[in-house]
């Protein structure tokens, strides 16, 4: 198989650089985009000249467009756009103050839109035949709770991911453009453990990056529509979602 052209936004650490690594030792070229590329391993991108590094943010769509456009010159297609960018802030604990607000809007809403309209112009206007690419965006478990007064608004821009996934996929299949929301419980990577005073193993049903990136990468190449994992987070959720709001609320 002739090596695959592939973008991953939010690929300069975390589960984002750990899914550019696989790709990137299957052969295929490879672009990895964050607000700070310098973040990345010299030597673990050493071995890897099919890399390329752009330093952008996903809220910027004229970035996006010129990364794309210096990365793929024609006629080089563009076969895969892996948005992982996303930002957290724990509004249960903290109140969200409105810089912190615009941020997971513009990067976990806005941006994933920039990125997938990006991509997705630039797939209808390749040639026929090469045409066919996929869009994925990585949400969260907590984007399938069901919203209730006072739910967090991370979870609602889960939600948001989930429903512009949709959007997209109902958009772009006549075009046989596949469309993946990944959807994953915990995953051992370093900002989880840095959220978790260095150790996220209390984590229910925490999975390691290597495991994520195995379900994750299965996912993509089955061109999968929607992928929750593991298994125990989906069933977890889907007992959440069955307790009365009140009870909801004070547990969350």
């Amino acid at each position: 198989m002739s090596p695959l052209n592939i973008m991953v936004i939010g690929g300069t650490s975390g589960i984002g650089w750990a899914l550019a690594l696989h790709y990137l030792q299957a052969g295929h070229r490879v672009a990895v985009c964050g607000r700070d590329p310098g973040k990345i391993d010299a030597d673990a991108a050493r071995p890897y000249p099919q890399l390329k590094r752009y330093a952008l943010d996903i809220a910027d769509a004229a970035a996006i467009d010129h990364a794309l456009a210096d990365f793929l010159p024609a006629p080089l297609p563009l076969d895969l756009l892996i948005v992982s960018a996303g930002t957290y802030f724990n509004s249960r604990h903290h109140a969200l103050d409105a810089d912190a607000t615009l941020r997971l809007l513009a990067t976990n809403v806005s941006g994933l839109h920039h990125a997938f309209e990006c991509a997705a112009r630039r797939l209808l206007q390749q040639p026929v035949g090469t045409q066919r690419g996929q869009l994925v965006a990585i949400s969260s478990v907590a984007g399938l709770l069901k919203d209730y007064p006072g739910a967090s608004l991370y979870s609602a821009t889960k939600r948001s991911v989930l429903s512009l996934c949709e959007t997209y996929r109902i958009a772009l299949a006549p075009f046989s453009i596949a469309v993946t929301a990944i959807v994953p419980g915990y995953m051992d990577t370093a900002r989880l453990r840095e959220l978790n005073g260095g150790d996220a193993r209390g984590k229910p049903f925490l999975l390691s990056e290597a495991a994520a990136v195995r379900e994750i990468t299965a996912a993509i190449a089955r061109r999968q529509p929607v992928h929750v994992f593991p298994w125990q987070m989906r069933w977890l959720v889907a007992v959440l979602n069955r307790l009365p709001t009140g009870l909801l609320k004070r547990r969350r």
